[in-house]
């Protein structure tokens, strides 16, 4: 998947939950992330809030699309907020390839 499917497919799936998500994809749209509130920090830290706040939900369905693809509950999101520990757990977790589990509708009607 490139740069600016995953964006689209991540912000089309605002807030879908269920489902899974690949690699490319959650990474890809982590990374545009990433940059927005980084580039848009340079210039305002108000308008930095307003982009975190405003991509908070799509990044925790992808987020939680991404575990599911792992096998695990989008639950598991809660580990980041144990410090260092959690984060390095969690994106363990992220970077595992996917496998067909109970939580791909796809591979399930297959």
């Amino acid at each position: 998947m490139t740069f600016t499917e995953s964006i689209t497919t991540c912000f089309n799936k605002y807030a879908t939950f269920d489902g899974v998500a690949t690699r490319s994809e959650y990474w890809w749209f982590v990374l545009a992330c990433w940059i927005a509130s980084l580039l848009v920090g340079m210039v305002s830290n108000n308008l930095a809030i307003v982009v975190n706040l405003a991509t908070i939900v799509p990044s925790l369905a992808a987020g939680c699309r991404r575990l599911h693809d792992t096998g695990r509950s989008g639950w598991w999101q809660l580990l980041g907020l144990v410090p260092v520990i959690g984060w390095i757990v969690l994106i363990v977790f992220m970077v595992q390839e996917g496998k067909p589990n109970r939580y791909d509708v796809t591979a399930a009607q297959a």
